[in-house]
């Protein structure tokens, strides 16, 4: 079953590219949010809509649960659920940069069992089930194993910089950013950087899919606290995130101030 909604999510996933290509860098109508999550689109709105469409036409007993999509808490009891985000990094696609991604995921028993992370303007696919391994455009991947946050590459806003979020002082790792949260854990999945770390609340369709993808590369992908991440909750929220592998997701731990749940 994961194997199969895998396709399927990959199929979605390089439909809603095409779609979003057409709005891209074509100026699309667009306006903040009522709750202050930043902004949403024409593009936005119509991914979403394609993606449901094609995903739930193709699994009508599967919840959905979407960042452009009310929540329906139908979707708690169904027997699987897409988790989606149509367009990660919305305020990127609309400056004409194309590091925005369409992340994609299945998830049954509070675990993701399938999941993809399209880019289309850079032809990267990274797709993961929960018994396969993690593959970009069909080729295994692995990530680094650097065991120090000295020197250390990590994806991560400037939030993170704040020296009252760590214990000894901020540690003296290289922080690099890109808008889409769900690209952030795939690179550091492929070994192009060597973790990455949220100390905000997380949304679920940010890092649903790619949180799979990390996992199956071999990385641990747990919330601030080092707790497993769970889906399908509500409300869909994790308690910030960290992606790396097992000796620097150690030294996060031990270097991080605490923050209440």
């Amino acid at each position: 079953m994961p194997e199969t909604d895998l396709t399927l999510l990959t199929e979605a996933a390089k439909e809603a590219g095409k779609l979003a290509l057409k709005y891209w860098k074509k100026a699309p109508a667009s306006w903040e949010k009522d709750d202050g999550a930043g902004p949403v689109s024409e593009a936005d709105l119509a991914v979403n809509a394609q993606l449901e469409e094609h995903l739930r036409g193709a699994r009508p007993d599967y919840g959905w649960l979407s960042e452009e999509s009310a929540d329906d808490p139908a979707r708690l009891a169904a027997p699987a659920t897409f988790i989606v985000d149509p367009i990660d990094g919305t305020r990127a696609f609309l400056n004409d940069d194309g590091s925005f991604a369409h992340a994609l995921a299945v998830a049954r028993g509070g675990e993701v069992v399938a999941g993809v992370v399209h880019l289309p303007v850079h032809d990267l696919t990274y797709t993961a089930t929960i018994d396969g391994p993690a593959l970009l455009n069909g080729v295994p991947i692995a990530p680094g194993a650097r065991a120090e946050l000295e020197g250390a590459t990590v994806l991560t806003s400037k939030l993170s910089d704040n020296p009252t979020h760590w214990r000894h002082g901020l540690p003296g790792y290289k922080r690099s950013f890109r808008s889409s949260l769900a690209w952030r854990l795939c690179l550091v999945a492929e070994g192009k950087f060597d973790a990455t770390i949220s100390l905000r609340k997380a949304w679920e369709w940010d890092i649903a899919a790619a949180s799979l993808i990390a996992q199956r590369a071999g990385l641990l992908a747990t919330d601030r606290h080092g707790k497993d991440l769970h889906f399908n909750r509500a409300p869909p929220l994790s308690n910030g995130v960290i992606v790396s592998n097992a000796k620097l997701h150690a030294a996060f731990l031990e270097n991080l101030a605490f923050w209440p749940e």
